[in-house]
């Protein structure tokens, strides 16, 4: 048996980052981690391979479609997908060792193996009990299952099985129009397969700006990805050469079908709980599954945390790496925070689409008085020197106090953008003060600052 001062229940981005800070913080500390490498869903099959394939896959479409413009001539590169897989999986490899290298120097524990709380100051991971003062769960998420839909991981496949297919191939209906859909499924239709993006609701990226939505889906619609809109998958049915899936439009309640070479599920995640032992402990789970802690991520349980995809708000790497560092600093006698109102969002298509804060349909909901400030990308010159001109930025702002409330970008770059107006936010900035701050020419955040100028007396370049 050994003894902690903190055992942190996962390797994710949210636990790894809480285990070095809570180290950091001069605690005593052990990780327990069931996979072979650390770095959760995130770094082996999320965020990071994703992001691989999407550059990969963005190469490729340059090469194909604006290469000769600039007059680089030649035959366009013929796609290796081996090489590309393993390109992503050497990516993918130097990232957790990174974290292997940090877990050493920072001097936190490995424990090897799935974690159950048998009771609360207790760890049991195989048949060896562990004691620490602290346990913080940072168990993370797994896709949201559908029901009439087996996944095999072959043929119909989760976002897992999609960044593992043994080809490329020639047709990928996408369950779920979401972050996680288009990334991969805009992966795909570069490299060459007919998407078809099913969706239940009628607009894609629920929970974005309105705007932002119809402009997105029309830029991918012309990157050549079809769209099925308000339509209820029913089930999938797996054949020799591929899948059919059955839905109903919600419309007309008239059914129809789609065959497709691979399925990717894309419906979402839901809290990674199992083998916990929660029920046991008496931890307070919400009807989602997700677990419910007070204004320091303490559960209904004294001693026991939570924190990332396992708890109530985005599923997003970075709010979990956020409530990591503020967790160990609880857990350390100190005071932990995370300010929820400014916490970005990124897709990382072509372009990319970035938001913070509030959207226009939410401060209309509020009958707050806002005004907005829009800036096209067409205006900007370097956005327009590398084919980039598609998209805008718009901010919106208090109409009498010229606060910040909320950015939606969608164009080149967006997911760095839009970190200017976070940092904005963070200080309670006016667009004025945004407006008027020297940016670099000429960069793309330049249609930043005029998107602040716009709520004010009116962009230059507009």
């Amino acid at each position: 048996m050994a003894t902690f001062d903190v055992i942190v229940i996962g390797a994710g981005p949210g636990g790894y980052v809480c285990a070095i800070r809570c180290a950091q913080l001069g605690l005593k500390v052990a990780c327990v981690e069931g996979r072979e490498t650390l770095g959760g869903t995130c770094l082996n099959v999320g965020c990071i391979p994703s992001k691989a394939l999407l550059h990969a896959s963005h190469q490729l479409h340059e090469a194909e479609h604006n290469f000769a413009k600039m007059g680089l001539k030649g035959k366009s590169p013929s796609v290796d997908w081996k090489q590309m897989l393993a390109y992503k999986d050497e990516v993918i490899e130097g990232n957790t060792k990174g974290i292997e290298f940090l877990f050493k120097k920072n001097k936190v524990t490995w424990i090897k193996g799935w974690a159950s709380i048998p009771a609360a100051g207790q760890v049991k991971v195989g048949d060896e009990l562990h004691e620490a003062k602290s346990i913080i769960i940072a168990s993370g998420s797994e896709p949201a299952s559908l029901p009439g839909v087996t996944v095999d991981e072959e043929t119909v496949v989760t976002s897992t099985g999609a960044l593992t297919l043994g080809k490329i191939p020639r047709s990928l209906a996408v369950i779920g129009a979401g972050v996680i859909g288009l990334e991969l499924g805009s992966v795909y239709a570069r490299l060459g397969a007919e998407v078809t993006v099913i969706e239940y609701l009628d607009a894609i990226t629920p929970g974005m700006d309105g705007e932002v939505q119809k402009s997105f889906k029309r830029l991918l619609e012309k990157q050549g990805l079809k769209f099925i809109m308000g339509a209820a998958v029913q089930s999938t049915e797996t054949k020799k050469n591929g899948a059919t899936v059955h839905y109903k439009l919600k419309k007309d309640d008239s059914e129809h079908s789609l065959d497709a070479d691979v399925v990717l599920v894309a419906t979402g995640r839901r809290p990674f709980t199992t083998g916990l032992g929660l029920d046991t402990l008496g931890v307070t789970l919400s009807k989602r599954g997700q677990i419910e802690t007070d204004a320091h991520w303490q559960t209904s349980v004294k001693g026991i945390y939570a924190i990332g995809d396992a708890i109530d708000g985005p599923m997003l790497a970075h709010k979990a790496e956020d409530e990591g560092m503020a967790v160990a600093e609880v857990v350390a006698g100190k005071h932990g925070h995370v300010n929820y109102a400014v916490i970005p969002g990124v897709i990382y298509t072509h372009p990319e689409v970035a938001n913070v804060g509030a959207t226009e349909e939410q401060l209309k909901a509020e009958g707050r008085a806002y005004k907005v400030g829009k800036f096209s990308f067409m205006g900007n010159g370097r956005a327009k020197a590398v084919f980039a001109g598609d998209g805008f930025v718009k901010i919106l702002a208090d109409k009498d106090t010229d606060r910040i409330l909320g950015c939606h970008i969608i164009g080149p770059a967006a997911g760095d953008l839009i970190h200017e107006v976070c940092v904005a936010m963070e200080f309670g900035a006016s667009a004025q003060d945004l407006a008027l701050t020297c940016h670099a020419h000429p960069t793309f955040s330049e249609a930043v600052r005029e998107a602040a100028l716009a709520c004010g007396d009116g962009a230059i370049h507009a």
